[in-house]
């Protein structure tokens, strides 16, 4: 056989190792007739492979459920909503609010329905909320019914009205409580909440994020509150005003806007968020202080 020959012959042989049917050669087009698809490197395209049959059936079913770790600074303290479950399990502990995902709404709508149905908090102000993905947790045995995967959302706002005295859903009893006081929270809602408080106290240091724990318009000092309150440190007072207003769009003063602050000095002026949402450079804590 001619070199010629039998690089024809080989050339075919390795055209129908890899599948392809009659009539499928070096000359064949567009109109050759069926779906195609690249055969090895040199080699002839093909008919497309048949996906391979899926049975939904062979995995385990499992549910998704939303958390809320939902912040505000009180009474210069860092707060968080929690609810009392009226249902096992953990009927009676403290949790965060959240419940399970409807087959028809994303995570985020039912994270504020959820919210709004448990805290009785009114569904304007819930709806205005902006809630920010924290993580998934998915350990397998973090709910005693069955196998649970919950998509966690922090908010943090300004300081807002109490919750109903009687919740809904199935809890009994929402209220704002001090984070530090927050403990033997039901399921893995410690972790959460743990990592929310991180997560925002990290965020401070290089976004605009704390102009969302303040009212619409707020003094220098309520802003620096927030950032001493979540990081669980002193700041000085001229250096903090000094690197905020050094920050191109972090604030904007509020023109002839002054709040009496309970000094004996002249009313302080009043800021409101300015555009910007990161920070450059930076605000960092200050590394003696505690790490919250």
């Amino acid at each position: 056989m001619t070199g010629r020959a039998a690089g024809a012959a080989d050339h075919g042989d390795r055209g129908r190792a890899a599948g392809a049917g009659p009539g499928v050669g070096p000359g064949a087009g567009a109109d050759g007739g069926g779906a195609a698809h690249p055969g090895p490197a040199g080699g002839v395209p093909g008919p497309a492979a048949a996906p391979a049959p899926y049975d939904p059936r062979a995995f385990e079913p499992f549910a998704v459920t939303v958390d809320l770790a939902v912040l505000t600074v009180r009474g210069g303290a860092l707060h968080v909503l929690l609810i009392r479950r009226g249902q096992e399990p953990y009927a009676g502990a403290w949790a965060l609010p959240g419940g399970f995902v409807l087959p028809r709404e994303s995570a985020e709508t039912a994270a504020l329905r959820e919210l709004a149905e448990e805290t009785g908090l009114p569904p304007e102000l819930v709806g205005a909320l902006h809630l920010e993905q924290l993580r998934t947790y998915s350990e397998p045995d973090r709910d005693p019914r069955m196998r649970v995967v919950s998509v966690a959302f922090t908010a943090l706002v300004p300081d807002m009205p109490e919750p109903a005295e009687e919740g809904g859903g199935d809890a009994d009893r929402a209220r704002w409580v001090p984070v530090g006081e927050a403990t033997g929270l039901a399921f893995d809602h410690a972790r959460i909440l743990g990592d929310a408080r991180r997560r925002v106290g990290a965020k401070l240091e290089y976004t605009c994020l704390a102009t969302a724990f303040c009212p619409p318009e707020f003094t220098l000092g309520e802003l620096q509150a927030v950032y001493e309150t979540v990081w669980g440190t002193a700041l000085d007072r001229p250096n903090f005003r000094r690197k905020v207003l050094a920050t191109p769009g972090f604030v904007q003063a509020v023109p002839g806007a002054a709040r009496l602050t309970g000094g004996r000095g002249k009313p302080a002026a009043l800021y409101r968020a300015g555009p910007a949402t990161t920070l450059h450079p930076p605000l960092l804590r200050p590394t003696e202080g505690p790490t919250p």
